[in-house]
């Protein structure tokens, strides 16, 4: 067989074939330098990595191959070295020792002999990711709220949200960006769940960041990861972000208004070039992701200010989605909280309903806290409240006033003023539950036309 060598002082005459074959059998890769960097030999194992015959490396520089290469700080300072290193022109990871080659104390080349790992060094960055995927999934789990998986599930009959539920099951099929716009409280995560487990990728990972809540100075770390040492205090390993994470999945960037614009600006390469590097580090990687957006600030107010890039914003709003506020959406209102009270009434082991009082109450209520507010409200009232029937006693302190309680409680013997107030709950209940559809809410009473609109004038809910 022929000798893949280049013939100096290096390698003894009298030994090179048998040699040859010894080290052209072994798995590991042998690669020999002179004190010049020069190529002097290199075994097949290297052909394979290189996906070229040996012989086209034979006599070049490896200084010019490979600048950060092993070899050459062995031949520089004449010590052995052992370890892990990614050899960047050909892309991968290998494992092994580098040996200087010694004689009358001076250094005339060396001898690496090195696996390649990069299958090994990628799998395990996989399991990594899948780890971390799972560790952030239990995480969150205990946190998250039993939230709708599907459209279908989203409860609302408004107009103007259907509207909105609508275009997001459209938009959920493609892996186009979205932003979701509206108030706190309204169920933007909720529509981010929806659009993601109706979507290609619902079997991935759903990864939520709240740019709001993770402080500045270690946002970036948050999202891009980093490598081990990146900085005093860093993880040993370092540590995959969250955009890594979601990886073949979806990632939610909830209160993205709430970044800062240097942010913002790293942002924006991630999601055009669709690629990261992570903090210390030097390799690119390629993501494959979907991206949901949410706020419930006036981007368009803040862009005039300078606080908000246009070129994020105008990457970011390829579909915008608008959730209206509850005190738009009153029909629902109602709906909403019986939902809210069954969920309740399941996990406290007993059923409970709202009186006369309380609907009135939350009819009246503008809910600048939205759908979280009323949930909130009523997860307090059904822990208050000990018997089956939520009372204005039971609801937080806010929502009412004294003289409400007080006029509740007042006279409680008097039989023709009881009657006229439990009639008067019983209609606006009645009202509320058919969305102020008169000719139901009167069939509902049993009661007739003219017996109905006689009340309604008499106790001043004609409106």
């Amino acid at each position: 067989m022929r000798a893949h060598a280049v013939t100096t002082e290096v390698i003894p005459q009298w030994d090179q074939e048998l040699l040859f074959d010894i080290l052209n059998k072994i798995s590991d890769v042998v690669l020999v330098l002179d004190a010049d960097t020069t190529i002097v030999f290199a075994n097949e194992a290297y052909a394979q990595i290189l996906g070229v015959p040996v012989s086209k490396v034979l006599g070049r520089k490896l200084s010019k191959i490979e600048p950060e290469a092993a070899a050459i700080d062995v031949l520089r300072k004449g010590r052995v070295r052992y370890g892990q290193s990614y050899l960047h022109s050909l892309g991968i990871h290998v494992i092994g020792s580098t040996f200087p080659l010694i004689k009358n104390n001076k250094v005339f080349g060396s001898v690496s002999i090195f696996k390649n790992i990069t299958e090994v060094v990628h799998l395990n960055q996989e399991l990594k990711r899948t780890q971390g995927v799972a560790d952030y999934l239990k995480e969150q789990l205990e946190q998250w709220e039993q939230l709708p998986l599907s459209f279908k599930e989203y409860v609302g009959q408004n107009p103007r949200l259907k509207e909105t539920l609508v275009l997001a099951a459209k938009v959920a099929k493609t892996d186009s960006t979205v932003l979701i716009r509206g108030e706190s409280g309204v169920g933007k995560e909720v529509l981010a769940r929806a659009i993601h487990n109706c979507s290609r990728r619902k079997d991935k990972p759903l990864i939520k960041v709240n740019c709001a809540a993770i402080p500045e100075a270690l946002l970036e770390s948050e999202l891009f990861g980093y490598e081990e040492g990146a900085f005093t205090g860093s993880k040993k390993g370092g540590k995959l972000g969250k955009f890594e994470l979601a990886h073949s999945g979806t990632i939610f960037l909830d209160e993205i208004g709430d970044m800062s614009i240097a942010m913002q600006a790293k942002l924006l390469r991630v999601l055009q070039e669709r690629e990261l590097e992570r903090i210390g580090g030097t390799k690119t990687i390629g993501l494959d992701i979907r991206v949901i957006a949410a706020t419930n600030c006036d981007l368009e107010a803040m862009m005039e200010k300078g606080t908000f890039r246009s070129d994020l914003f105008y990457r970011l709003n390829i579909v915008p989605l608008f959730l209206p506020p509850l005190r738009e959406r009153k029909d629902d209102l109602m709906v909403l909280a019986t939902t809210f009270l069954g969920q309740f009434s399941a996990e406290f082991g007993r059923e409970m309903s709202l009186s006369p009082h309380v609907i009135r109450v939350f009819q009246a209520h503008d809910w600048p806290g939205n759908i979280r507010e009323l949930q909130n409200v009523l997860e307090h009232a059904c822990i208050v409240c000990s018997g089956s029937v939520i009372e204005l006693q039971h609801l937080p302190g806010y929502l009412i006033s004294q003289n409400d309680i007080r006029h509740h409680h007042d006279r409680p013997y008097d039989v023709k003023e009881t009657v006229a107030r439990v009639e008067k709950e019983m209609i606006l209940t009645a009202l509320a539950t058919y969305n102020n559809n008169r000719s139901q809410a009167m069939k509902a009473l049993g009661i007739s036309r003219r017996a109905f609109y006689d009340k309604l004038r008499r106790y001043g809910i004609e409106k």
